[in-house]
């Protein structure tokens, strides 16, 4: 993922089908530093069962941030990104520096850029 000219972060693994977005971090133990997952078609999301807080970056068609929700817990029943939200990047809570985004800043999916596996799924 791309923010600017320079890689933002390097592993980005992409949930585009309807089965890798229903699923989402659900079975990872940890995503650590410089990874995250883009949720494509998404608009808000929950974090029942996960094992870990998450950082949420909410973006739009154009890929620009709509919101940015930090350091949200297991068992939310739901975070929504507003009505513009299309996709919604998510990464381990803390791992990337979410806060120095500013709404309306565009990221770039860059898959040459991205690194598959950014998960570790428990055994």
């Amino acid at each position: 993922m791309m923010r600017g000219d320079e890689i933002w972060v390097r592993r980005t693994a992409r949930a585009a089908t309807w089965l890798t977005r229903l699923r989402g971090l659900l079975g990872c133990r940890a995503l650590g530093p410089d990874a995250a997952l883009l949720i494509e078609r998404c608009g808000a999301v929950h974090t029942v069962g996960m094992r870990f807080a998450i950082d949420l970056v909410f973006l739009d068609r154009a890929w620009q941030v709509t919101r940015v929700v930090q350091n949200v817990p297991p068992g939310r029943l739901m975070v929504g990104g507003g009505w513009r939200a299309a996709r919604v990047l998510e990464s381990e809570a803390g791992c990337l520096d979410v806060a120095a985004l500013r709404i309306g800043e565009a990221l770039t999916w860059r898959p040459d850029a991205a690194e598959p596996g950014a998960c570790e799924t428990v055994a």
